[in-house]
């Protein structure tokens, strides 16, 4: 990446902060704070827990919206398998093993629940699970660890990408390397105070998530395709 041109586009991302009149994305915000407050993998019910880690006051498009309803399969999964559900998000979780492959083995394992409920419930129509795109599987480990993780984003991942020039560019979605960029970016803007100010000041400490988080680059990627 050309950071003459990764340094303008975190300068623009300032200005908007400090100007904007509103901010749609603040709802991913409030969400990150419900979910941080209410996940338990230890939950007597891991149906109702998962439900309770996935609201927002206002806005719930992160999982549903007309033809989007990753957490209503899921649901369905964790009712009718929450033994094995539960063990798919402790794999998922577990920092000691590769992000990468754990992505791969929770998206194999939602290939199999859909089969297997398929050919339990023969009534059933739906054919996708809604996680094979990575973002409800990111927006989990973002959610979990908020420091580490970001909601994949692959169109506005490729636009930021082509406009600070980087470099291959993979032809498929590549959620390791989003997570790494996503970091780095994080990292310079945390040492723009004047960015941060402005990022804290139009948060409510009492309904959203205060602490480190790389939402806040990944609005500024969004803050890319909205503007062109």
């Amino acid at each position: 990446m050309n950071l003459r041109l990764l340094q303008t586009h975190i300068e623009r991302f300032r200005n908007y902060l400090e100007t904007a009149g509103e901010f749609p994305f603040l709802y991913a915000w409030e969400s990150q704070r419900i979910f941080q407050e209410n996940w338990d993998l230890d939950a007597a019910d891991f149906a109702a827990m998962y439900d309770a880690s996935l609201q927002n006051s206002s806005n719930r498009r992160l999982w549903k919206d007309e033809r989007y309803t990753p957490k209503e399969q899921m649901l369905l999964f964790a009712q009718a398998y929450p033994g094995f559900l539960r063990d798919m998000f402790k794999d998922l979780f577990n920092e000691n093993k590769d992000a990468e492959n754990r992505i791969d083995r929770f998206l194999f394992h939602c290939d199999e629940l859909l089969r297997d409920y398929r050919d339990t419930h023969p009534d059933y129509i739906e054919t996708r699970h809604y996680h094979e795109d990575y973002r409800m599987i990111s927006l989990y480990l973002a959610f979990r660890y908020p420091d580490q993780y970001a909601i994949f984003d692959d169109q506005a991942f490729r636009r930021f990408l082509h406009s600070v020039q980087g470099k291959d560019i993979s032809p498929v979605a590549d959620p390791g390397r989003f997570f790494k960029v996503m970091r780095t970016v994080y990292n310079l803007m945390a040492k723009d105070e004047a960015l941060l100010t402005a990022h804290y000041r139009r948060l409510d400490p009492d309904r959203h998530f205060y602490g480190k988080s790389l939402l806040l680059p990944l609005e500024s990627l969004q803050n890319i395709v909205s503007s062109t």
